[in-house]
């Protein structure tokens, strides 16, 4: 198996802590996935191999089921347009997209208490500073999905803001429309994975705009920007069987790991696992085999 870490392709515009993105002559873009992993917001050493193509491909797959509730940037899989003539390894992990206005906001939305959120619910009783129930276990379910948006960093750690704050940053308008798209994805996700044996605890959404209309683009509901759970052993409380790359921040955390630059190799076993439950996830959700 290939693992891509770094591309070189002309004209590259952005590096992100995963996808490299290059400027084309027609005006749009080819996105990269690469195999790198970040974990709480920094680069790890080690790639996991074929994770760019899944992620791809799974952003693919959900782009194209999306498009009823908002326009997305995806154009078509670089596989699918061999006159752009690149490599099969780099082509098999990117995507053509339009070229978009990013919102220098992540709009995350919530439907299970996990991660940043049930840490800071141990401290403060609170969810992105709303007030929540007393007495909530890891893993239980918001009554409604709950939206908790955080900076845009392209380094560092993300910051988590307030529905008011990110208000002030973008506007109180935008900030309500995309609180609602960004639930109404989800909402639709999460019930389409359901049926295949897969809890989306959360997920990350991005946003621009394409000659001013408000678009959904970077990834989409993939192992690297959403907790996906086996449905088959979910329990509030327990630890769950996960398609995504908790495993790995697992690891990193069992190692005494201070979440600053830089980070630990991953041996090859934590190599092997995230790969496999990387694959796990694209099967389930798709119906497919990786192409």
């Amino acid at each position: 198996m290939t693992t891509i870490n770094e591309t070189n392709l002309p004209d590259m515009l952005y590096k992100g802590k995963v996808r490299d993105t290059y400027g084309l002559d027609d005006g749009q873009l080819l996105m990269i996935a690469t195999d790198r992993i970040s974990a709480f917001d920094v680069v790890l050493p080690t790639g996991i191999p074929e994770k760019g193509i899944v992620l791809c491909q799974i952003s693919a797959f959900w782009f194209e089921k999306l498009t009823h509730i908002i326009p997305n940037h995806f154009i078509a899989l670089a596989t699918d347009r061999p006159e752009l003539d690149i490599p099969i390894d780099l082509a098999r992990r990117a995507m053509l997209v339009k070229r978009a206005e990013r919102i220098d906001v992540e709009c995350i939305v919530r439907g299970l208490i996990t991660g940043s959120a049930w840490s800071e619910y141990r401290r403060s009783g609170t969810v992105s500073g709303q007030p929540m129930p007393e007495g909530l276990v890891e893993g239980d379910r918001f009554p409604q999905p709950i939206f908790t948006p955080t900076t845009k960093e392209d380094e560092g750690h993300d910051e988590s803001i307030s529905i008011e704050e990110m208000g002030e940053m973008v506007g109180k308008e935008l900030t309500s429309r995309l609180s609602e798209v960004s639930i109404a994805l989800f909402t639709y996700a999460r019930d389409f994975a359901a049926e295949r044996g897969i809890i989306i605890a959360d997920t990350k959404f991005e946003f621009g705009t394409v000659d001013g209309e408000l678009t959904l683009i970077d990834e989409v509901l993939t192992p690297d920007s959403s907790r996906f759970w086996d449905a088959a052993g979910y329990a509030p409380g327990k630890s769950l069987p996960n398609y995504d790359k908790q495993f790995v921040r697992d690891w990193l955390d069992e190692q005494g790991w201070d979440h600053e630059p830089p980070a630990p190799e991953l041996p090859q076993d934590v190599v092997e696992h995230t790969h496999s439950r990387y694959l796990e996830a694209f099967r389930k959700l798709t119906g497919k085999e990786l192409s």
